[in-house]
């Protein structure tokens, strides 16, 4: 009888306990026993030629925010430790463990998701997969770290301002961040009720896309990539391209000439106007401390001491907000995304950095506020732009041979997921080409 799948969850586990690895940061539990029946019970299925799904027998990790019955959710802090074990799996669990996957752990994150760097004070931090004094990403950091390593074929992630893109164009996998209502968030600790999405961070976009099918409860499809030839890809130059490392705009340029050269027809499209009206908008408070602040009220000022220190931070900005301030900024970002897609009518995605700059030293970050919050600001600044607009989003490695990985990503209206997956399996194959 075949082991393939049993052999390669033992080599998920040999590297995750490799003491020269820091797999248990990058994992907060692994399922090690559980896993090697659920990868038994994929080869046997294997053997008499049954496959449940086109996942059947992946070895994959889940963030550590989604509910697994009979354990405690603790989504990255210390103060959810002692919490009742979930009695259910999470909708998204239970769909992979009815496709046949096989769930060799779940992975660290920023605290309750909180931040687009990854650092975590209460579990550690996981070391960029490309250089482990860099940061992983965030806020799903042990997801990136897991694909880009080897641990897990797919890690399922959560993004409300790139945190499924962000630790992709770090540590050099794909993301994709599907409609944020496409798939079901029960059993998913939220950050933002109205902005948070799931999905999966893999090493091709097929993977995503076979992933995304079962997490929909959608039909397995075949992914045809799209011809570059004629798609209209839009770059929104201004403030979305400042303050970026040369190597990033070496990197994002080069791709751009790629995609003329294979007929892609390339425009600049401004959305400066939209951005500042967003911005005025969220003077106050941002959209997701808002909500933040909503979600942790009951233990908001009670607990504050276990809290990090800057995930407090920024959930007490949105906890001095009026309900006032929300109900207009709810109704400003319906106007704004109405405004987008009239303003994207004529492109099929619009295209640029993921973060415009790479993983910084997790010292540095951690020892300065100041370049903390600088390099936060930075890299969820140009994700933010698709979970307030409603956008499907990928993000596809486009570094050179060398040097630290470098994120291209693509953008499209909600609804046009499989759309963007098509075009974005185009676009990768002409950059591995």
């Amino acid at each position: 009888m075949s082991t393939a799948v049993r052999d390669a969850l033992e080599a998920a586990l040999v590297r995750i306990d490799d003491p020269t690895s820091d797999g248990r940061v990058t994992y907060t539990k692994v399922y090690t026993e559980r896993a090697r029946a659920e990868a038994d019970a994929a080869d046997a299925r294997a053997k008499v030629g049954v496959s449940l799904s086109p996942l059947d027998g992946w070895v994959i990790s889940v963030k550590d925010l989604f509910d697994v019955a009979g354990e405690t959710t603790t989504a990255g802090s210390s103060i959810l430790r002692n919490r009742p074990p979930a009695t259910v799996d999470a909708p998204v669990i239970a769909r992979l463990r009815g496709a046949g996957a096989v769930i060799v752990g779940k992975t660290n994150m920023s605290e309750f998701a909180f931040s687009g760097i990854g650092i975590n004070p209460h579990f550690g931090t996981p070391g960029n997969a490309a250089d482990k004094s860099r940061v992983p990403g965030g806020s799903s950091s042990g997801a990136g770290v897991s694909v880009a390593e080897g641990t897990a074929r797919m890690g399922l992630g959560t993004d409300t301002g790139g945190s499924i893109r962000i630790p992709a164009a770090l540590n050099g996998c794909v993301g994709f961040k599907p409609t944020a209502n496409r798939i079901s968030k029960t059993g998913a600790f939220p950050l933002s009720y109205a902005l948070d999405s799931i999905g999966p961070l893999a090493k091709t976009v097929a993977d995503c896309a076979a992933t995304d099918a079962v997490l929909a409860g959608e039909e397995p499809w075949t992914l045809d990539p799209a011809p570059i030839a004629g798609l209209r890809f839009g770059i929104p130059r201004g403030r979305l391209f400042g303050q970026m490392e040369p190597e990033v705009e070496k990197a994002f340029e080069a791709s751009v000439a790629k995609l003329g050269k294979a007929g892609a027809r390339i425009t600049e499209v401004s959305i400066e106007d939209l951005l500042q009206d967003l911005a005025d908008a969220m003077a106050k408070a941002p959209f997701v401390a808002i909500e933040a602040a909503a979600v942790h009220a009951e233990w908001l000022e009670d607990r504050a001491r276990d809290f990090d220190p800057r995930v407090l931070a920024r959930i007490r900005i949105g906890a001095k907000a009026l309900a006032s301030d929300y109900i207009r900024l709810v109704n400003k970002r319906a106007e704004l995304i109405l405004r987008m897609r009239d303003r994207l009518a004529d492109i099929d995605a619009m295209i640029l950095p993921t973060t415009p700059i790479r993983a910084p030293k997790i010292f540095d970050l951690i020892a300065s506020d100041d370049q903390f919050w600088a390099a936060n600001g930075l890299v969820l600044r140009n994700t933010t732009v698709g979970n307030i607009f409603d956008f499907c989003g990928a993000s596809l490695p486009c570094q050179p041979a060398k040097g630290l990985p470098i994120g291209f990503m693509m953008t499209a209206l909600a609804g046009q997921d499989r759309r963007l997956l098509r075009m974005a399996a185009g676009v990768e194959a002409l950059f591995q080409g």
